[in-house]
């Protein structure tokens, strides 16, 4: 199944930082990816996303506006939104 892709818009992007603002219509993807840099992410609207990982397997993550969280480098997976709504997050990668 062909998915939408989200739709990810670079804020910054300097020695420190690169701050990217994506976007999701419903049902759209990040497609397969490896965060190469620790990273955070802070969900603008609320819902859930659903991450696929490399080993078959799903995991829904339940989203709130504000409530940030932050992962380490290597981080490998694909992100949906399964929200019938879009749904945005900026993710600031530390350099």
């Amino acid at each position: 199944m062909t998915r939408k892709k989200a739709n990810p818009t670079v804020q910054i992007d300097d020695t420190q930082v690169k701050v990217t603002r994506w976007d999701f219509s419903p049902g759209a993807e990040t497609g397969w990816h490896k965060h190469s840099m620790d990273y955070i992410v802070v969900p603008l609207t609320e819902g859930t996303l659903s991450a696929e990982l490399p080993s078959g397997s799903t995991v829904e993550n339940k989203l709130k506006i504000g409530a940030s969280y932050a992962r380490p480098a290597g981080v490998n997976h694909n992100i949906i939104n399964v929200n019938n709504e879009p749904f945005s997050f900026i993710e600031i990668e530390l350099k």
